[in-house]
């Protein structure tokens, strides 16, 4: 008798267990969130070879520096999905690459996107559906955008008051969460994940 009770605790155990509910908010949204980050970074890169060949030197630091940090977005929202069992499905970038003026004018649309609706969004749904991992991930995303979304509003001003030379000449990008400095004004360990200034990845 003891025995048929313990295979059934057992068994009750088990189908609890493979039942828990689905993270499914959370899932759609690491794969937008990839999906997003890496077309940015993708974008971004390009956004920067056309600055550079306009001219605009420190403009193009600005993009080379944002799309590495989207491209640890992408890399740390994937590492989330594939610790919850599940794969990216493959995908090709789409943008459109114009003037400097324009691409910045882009960029500070694209990030006010995501500071005011979607990573919001995404990271309520993770707090609800009980996504630690996603949470850290969204938010290093997060702040991080918002100091992009700052940097090229900047960077579009003195581009149109052909003041350039203004910009910050060299950028700091942390390798763990993407976090984005001007290199003339690094904390000693970054703000969001704590890494040491000495790992960053200098742009």
């Amino acid at each position: 008798m003891k025995n048929i009770l313990f295979i059934a605790l057992i068994s009750l155990i088990a189908f609890t267990g493979c039942n828990k509910p689905n993270p499914v908010k959370t899932i759609e949204n690491l794969k937008a969130g990839i999906k997003g980050e890496t077309t940015a970074s993708a974008k971004y890169a390009a956004f920067a070879q056309k600055a550079s060949e306009e001219g605009n030197a420190n403009i193009a630091k600005l993009f080379a520096a944002a799309s590495k940090a989207e491209s640890i977005h992408a890399a740390n929202h994937k590492k989330v999905l594939e610790g919850l069992g599940l794969k990216m499905d493959d995908f090709t970038p789409e943008f459109e690459v114009k003037t400097t003026a324009e691409n910045l004018q882009a960029a500070i649309e694209g990030e006010s996107y995501e500071v005011a609706t979607m990573y919001p969004q995404f990271l309520a749904d993770a707090k609800a559906e009980k996504v630690g991992k996603a949470e850290t991930s969204f938010n290093w995303a997060f702040d991080t955008e918002k100091k992009h979304k700052e940097f090229y509003f900047k960077a579009l001003q003195a581009l149109n008051a052909s003041a350039q030379n203004t910009l910050p000449v060299e950028y700091a990008v942390c390798p763990v969460c993407g976090n984005t400095y001007d290199n003339a004004m690094v904390d000693e360990k970054c703000a969001f994940c704590k890494t040491g200034k000495e790992k960053f990845i200098i742009v």
